[in-house]
Formats: C-alpha cells, structure tokens, sequence
C-alpha cells in the first residue's frame, strides 16, 4: 500500500506541472497590466517606478521590455517547488499564506457537503431501489434531475430569500455572527448549513441515482436470493450483504464528486459570502493578482490530486478483491 501511493503521488507530479504551465499562460496572456490597475490614480507614482515594480515581480527587462513569459514561468516554478508563491500585489503579503488562512474555510464547507451528500443521497438511493415503481421511487428520481439540472447559483439565492429574508432562521452570509467567539458550534452550524446543503445538492442526486441502479442490479444476484432462502431478516439482507457491493461502485464516483465541490465552492462561496479559497482566488482573478491566482489554483489542484488517491485509496478498502501493487 505504501508503494502504491507513492508511485501515485509521483505520477500526480507532471500533472500539477501541465496545470501550472495552461493557469500561468492564460493569466499571463490575458489583457491588462496589473501593476497599472494598481497604481491607478495614485499620487506620484512615475513611470519609473511602475516599471521598477513590474521589474521587481519579473514582468519586465531591466530596458523595460516585456520579459519572456517562458523565462517568467521558469523563476516562478522555481520558486513555487520552494513554497514561494510570490508576494499579492494587492495586499504585499506572500500569496500562499493568504490562501492557507483561507483553505479551513473551504475544507469546511466542502467536508460539510460532502457528508450531506453521504448521509442524504445513500439512503435516498436505496428505498427507491426497494420501492421501485411507486410514488416515493418517483419522487426521489425527480428530485434527482432537479438536483441536477438547476443551478446551484440560483438555488442558493432562492435559499437565502427564503430562509434568511423571508423566514429570518438562518444566515445569509459569513463564516460566524459578528461578536460570537470563534469556538460558537452552533453558530458555525447556523452558517455553514444552507451553503453546505446548496453545494450538496448535485452530488446527492448523484448518489440516489447511481445508488438505485446499483442496488437493483444487486438486489437481483443469486447470493441475495440464497440469503433469502436461508431465512436472513431483510434488513440485513439490504444493508449487510446488498449495499455494501452496491457501493464498490459508487467509491469510483467519489473522485470526481470531490472534484464538484472543490470546484463548486467557488460559486457557493461567492453566493454566501463564505470566506474561502474559491472567494479569494475569484477576486484576485477580477484584480489580475497574478501570485495569487497560481497560489489558488495549485492548492486547488493540489486538493484535487489527493482526493482521486482517497478514492482510490478507499476503493481498495471496500473491495477486497481489488489488490494495489
């Protein structure tokens, strides 16, 4: 096992250097000068010294020419593999410890959905297997699409009208109230359950549909059937014997359902005002804050690497069969 995951961490490696090289050409390449929209109507600030500035962050030649975006990307892996990230040109500070101080926010907010999704979407799978073909199986099926195919931006608002404006039981926005202590649980509960059921929603509909379809195929194998001969109780036939293969499935969708909500938190984020990674790597993108927006994307990406070795990780676990080499 210890090699295994090695040997993934390794291949992971030219995968972060491939998303490096696409992020830092597209912000690099994209119209604009951050170091002009900074010191924008800022009083005695010369042309030399914007250069000087755009020198300092290797943007340009000592002449004053556009430097090589090949030779930028170089200094910048170079220093990134040291855990230098470069300074925001915004707030002079290194960019990679104002994103850490914002990751336990989206690690919250992602680990909060995904448990909604596990508690919510597996049960939800299995009784519409078991009540296949009647009004709750419908039901279930048709929340799955709504789950689906509205956006999450959309059903976020329509939350916060309805809950926080017009019902006034939970907060629309932040992290805690203004004033409460830091350790305040049950005001960290009140925040974080309306953004954290919003960004779940896709993957709860994800897991009742896939979850169906799997314990229907099982339910149908001929150990369940010996397992009725035998006389079982049913429910340790469902839970004991049936659903623990139908999920050898579903742990391959565990990956890419990380990926959503890593990903999602962003929209989420910007929705509730949740102040996260996501939050903070899109106002930088607005700003052009260039060490911030690589800092953002690779410990996202970085997060993302590591959630497909859980996956995979845990689909050895549930599977016995599986043998990691």
């Amino acid at each position: 096992m210890r090699t295994y995951i090695l040997r993934r961490l390794l291949y992971a490696i030219p995968t972060l250097f491939g998303i490096s090289i696409l992020v830092f050409a597209i912000t690099r390449l994209s119209p604009g000068d951050p170091v002009r929209l900074y010191t924008f109507g800022a009083l005695n600030v010369t042309e030399e010294d914007i250069q000087g500035i755009r020198l300092h962050y290797g943007l340009a030649n000592p002449d004053g020419t556009e430097r090589n975006i090949a030779l930028q990307y170089v200094d910048w892996v170079t220093l990134a593999i040291q855990g230098d990230f470069g300074k925001s040109l915004q707030y002079r500070q290194p960019a990679l410890n104002l994103l850490l101080e914002r990751l336990p926010a989206t690690l919250q907010l992602a680990t909060a959905a995904l448990f909604l999704q596990l508690l919510i979407g597996i049960p939800l799978g299995v009784v519409a297997a078991l009540k296949r073909g009647t009004w709750i199986d419908n039901v279930i099926r048709v929340f799955a699409v709504i789950g689906h195919a509205v956006p999450t931006f959309w059903i976020g608002l329509l939350s916060i009208i309805l809950f926080a404006v017009t019902l006034r039981v939970l907060p629309s926005q932040g992290l805690l109230s203004v004033g409460s202590d830091v350790w305040d649980i049950p005001d960290r509960l009140k925040h974080i359950l309306m953004p954290a059921f919003v960004l779940s929603l896709a993957g709860i509909a994800n897991y009742s549909r896939y979850l169906r379809t799997e314990t229907l195929d099982v339910i149908n194998q001929d150990y369940i059937r010996t397992a009725h001969a035998k006389g079982l109780h049913e429910r340790s036939v469902v839970y004991v014997h049936a659903l623990r293969n139908a999920l050898i499935p579903m742990v391959t969708a565990l990956g890419p359902l990380l990926a959503v909500l890593i990903g999602g938190s962003l929209v989420i984020e910007q929705v509730f005002t949740w102040p996260g990674v996501g939050q903070f790597t899109y106002a930088a993108a607005r700003s052009k804050d260039y060490p911030v927006i690589m800092a953002g994307v690779m410990v996202a990406a970085t997060l993302l690497v590591l959630s497909y070795l859980v996956r995979d990780i845990a689909y050895a676990i549930v599977d016995p069969r599986i043998k990691v080499k």
